[in-house]
């Protein structure tokens, strides 16, 4: 074999290296820090739009550290067979808080929350899941969230399907990187 030939050999193998070594440090990444997600629903309108590019970081949840308060969550979706593997809201309630509903607006332990991100009448809805029976006030139980979209009047969560488990939690958006135009965080 000629120098020239073992010259080229090596170095499409010093970039097949490259190339796998770059792809293991995304997998990684991806797996273990931050994933991109898109927005599937207009439930979080005016605050996301459908289509809108999301950044959720995985740290915290891997690490078992619960969503709190205000934070935009990717959870599995607790509907089998919809046409949405994952969900993003906002999580409203944390566990052993109180959720109640009053003259179209949110109550967290009796006191009215203020939320200018939210559009529409908050009200109870009727709650779809089969396994989920819901009265109101509702004490969100160990281990779990409840969450609602911003678009109150246009958003199936845990009015319809009850506290989300936060091990279902994949990540918490904190960033939008697309469309440019509206890029920032959340």
């Amino acid at each position: 074999m000629s120098y020239e030939r073992s010259g080229f050999i090596r170095s499409a193998l010093e970039w097949i290296a490259v190339f796998a070594v770059a792809l293991g440090v995304v997998l990684l990444v991806r797996t273990f820090v931050i994933e991109p997600y898109v927005v599937p629903t207009g439930s979080m309108e005016s605050t996301i739009q459908v289509g809108d590019q999301l950044l959720a970081q995985k740290v915290t949840t891997l690490l078992g550290i619960d969503p709190s308060a205000g934070d935009i969550v990717v959870f599995d979706n607790p509907e089998a067979g919809s046409e949405h593997e994952v969900l993003i809201k906002r999580v409203v309630a944390t566990a052993g808080q109180t959720v109640d509903f009053s003259d179209g607006s949110l109550l967290v332990d009796g006191e009215p929350v203020t939320e200018p991100y939210a559009q529409g009448l908050t009200q109870a809805l009727p709650v779809q899941a089969d396994d989920v029976s819901i009265a109101y006030p509702y004490t969100v139980p160990e281990g779990c969230v409840w969450v609602m979209g911003d678009n109150r009047e246009n958003s199936a969560d845990s009015r319809y399907f009850g506290p989300v488990s936060c091990d279902s939690v994949i990540g918490v958006a904190v960033v939008r990187y697309w469309p440019l135009t509206r890029m920032g965080g959340l």
